[in-house]
């Protein structure tokens, strides 16, 4: 009898249950129907009433933009040429003219024409300034607008006009646009005898090709340690993550897991293969403020399983993925449909991405976390690193050179003056040059000395003080001229490092990646301190994170 009753209870609490989220889901869609009536009332009487006309096309678009400005920043509405980063992304390819543009001296500036391009071929290099596309000027135009104008459907046309040191006219450049391939490892190859390197630079559909093409090539060699470099690398596809760490890790290790409202969003994403690269490879990874997303997951596991040692700086913080919906054959929408969670169980999505007042769900998540080794790992703000590189501040010179893209301007301006990397090495003059053409720039490169800011706030309440007291104006002459005079010597001091980074330019220059990364590992601070590591065999750390 006891036992019927305890079937009879179950089965009403079953129903119960089954009533009450059938009821929970009628609320939903009744709020969802309200919610989309009020909407339509309002599109409606604004559009027929209001007292100007509208352009329809234009006023949807910024009503939906406005709509989603409040969610995450992910969660986007696409039109038309938008979605070419998308479909770069999951094609491994894009409709362009083969060109890396950056800004230099706040210039649109051609970086490096792709290799067996319509660029390369028609004759653009690096250092050209591009000044119109398609006869618009680009000298308001952003980076983005830039990229979009230039990328287009393959068999179509673009004229961009450079303008080129040493050439007295613009040139026109008239190019047939091509399908140009995504190349996600920009350079891989030996630092020493047996420590491998790896630069990635996003995570399309060829990355996981390429990786493995990397790894296999640099086995070739007594390897012993690897060096993965994902800094200022965005992410991109999940399944490429996934596909990577699969080289790492045994079949079956719950590499990353997804959770989200709809239940295709969620998912656990395992090891499919055995490893390709063996345990007694020590692997690691560099990160940076610019790693995001599928960085940050691939530098995640390795943490969280104790597989490799993250060196770097904290990582963005993005932790969502998105899902792509077809509205229309040139409109999309890109929703946040998941957040994923790493082996520790952590998050890495940094907070505050959404208002408050719009939130359902304020509990706050757990930030500290095991990996597997027991090292205890932060979450919810990116990937701290292992062992944290500082920028070291007390080069100020260096550091705004690099900022406004000094060396690489000065390689370009003159770079026709040599025949060869070695008569670089060998100029004795070219440290006194690089200096006048950085100290050129003055109040430009907004340089600022150590204590000279607080010094500076300190003179201006002087001055309003009382600003023909003698004493005072006496005792600030004093100080400004000494920080004149350690403004003279602050090149001095700097000039070993400012020359090795226009050394790294020129051999980039002159023999490709290759020359820059015979450079670059001896003055790369992340680079220095990841070989330190893995040449200690540090790897398997136990001690907190700390800087270096």
């Amino acid at each position: 009898m006891k036992k019927r009753n305890f079937k009879l209870k179950t089965v009403f609490i079953f129903l119960f249950s089954f009533v009450a989220i059938a009821a929970t889901k009628q609320d939903i869609y009744r709020k969802i129907k309200d919610s989309q009536r009020t909407i339509n009332n309002v599109y409606k009487f604004l559009i027929t009433h209001y007292v100007d006309d509208i352009d329809l096309e234009k006023f949807t678009k910024m009503s939906i933009d406005n709509m989603l400005s409040d969610l995450d920043p992910y969660t986007v509405y696409l039109v038309d040429d938008q979605k070419s980063g998308l479909d770069m992304l999951t094609s491994g390819q894009y409709g362009g003219v083969g060109i890396q543009i950056g800004k230099r001296d706040n210039v649109i500036t051609v970086i490096a024409p792709t290799d067996d391009s319509p660029a390369k071929r028609a004759g653009i290099m690096a250092g050209d300034v591009l000044i119109k596309i398609d006869g618009e000027d680009t000298e308001s135009m952003s980076m983005d607008d830039a990229a979009k104008l230039i990328r287009g459907k393959k068999g179509s046309s673009v004229v961009l006009t450079i303008e080129r040191f040493n050439e007295e006219e613009p040139i026109d450049f008239t190019l047939t646009r091509e399908d140009i391939p995504v190349k996600d490892v920009s350079y891989f190859g030996m630092l020493d005898e047996s420590i491998g390197y790896i630069r990635l630079t996003r995570f399309s559909k060829n990355s996981a090709d390429e990786v493995e093409k990397a790894i296999v090539s640099l086995k070739s060699n007594d390897l012993s340690s690897i060096v993965l470099d994902l800094r200022d690398n965005p992410g991109g596809l999940l399944n490429s993550a996934v596909s990577i760490l699969d080289m790492f890790f045994e079949k079956d290790e719950l590499l990353v897991w997804t959770d989200g409202k709809a239940r295709q969003s969620s998912k656990k994403y395992y090891s499919k293969s055995n490893p390709i690269v063996s345990d007694d490879i020590q692997i690691a990874v560099l990160i940076n403020g610019g790693s995001a997303s599928a960085s940050e997951i691939v530098a995640g596991v390795m943490q969280d399983l104790d597989r490799g040692v993250v060196v770097g700086r904290q990582s963005f913080g993005k932790g969502f993925v998105q899902t792509v919906y077809n509205i229309d054959r040139n409109k999309a929408l890109k929703v946040t449909t998941a957040k994923y969670y790493i082996p520790s169980g952590r998050l890495i999505q940094k907070s505050g991405y959404l208002p408050e007042e719009i939130l359902a769900d304020t509990t706050e998540a757990d930030s500290l976390f095991e990996t597997i080794g027991g090292r205890i790992v932060k979450g919810g703000k990116g990937i701290t690193p292992d062992y944290v590189v500082e920028s070291d501040d007390r080069m100020p010179i260096l550091l705004a050179s690099l900022r406004k893209g000094l060396f690489f301007s000065y390689v370009q301006k003159n770079k026709h003056n040599y025949n060869s990397f070695e008569e670089v090495l060998n100029d004795p003059i070219l440290l006194s040059q690089v200096e006048d053409f950085i100290m050129s720039f003055g109040d430009d490169l907004n340089i600022k000395l150590d204590g000279e800011n607080n010094y500076l706030d300190t003179r201006e309440t002087l001055m309003n003080l009382d600003s023909n007291n003698i004493s005072i104006t006496g005792a600030i002459e004093l100080l400004d001229s000494y920080f004149e005079e350690k403004a003279i010597t602050q090149f001095d001091r700097e000039q070993e490092d400012i020359k090795q980074w226009m050394l790294m330019e020129f051999a980039k220059h002159f023999d490709g990646e290759q020359g820059r990364m015979s450079i670059s590992k001896k003055i790369d601070e992340d680079i220095v301190k990841a070989i330190s590591i893995l040449e200690l065999s540090l790897i398997h750390i136990s001690e907190p994170t700390r800087p270096y």
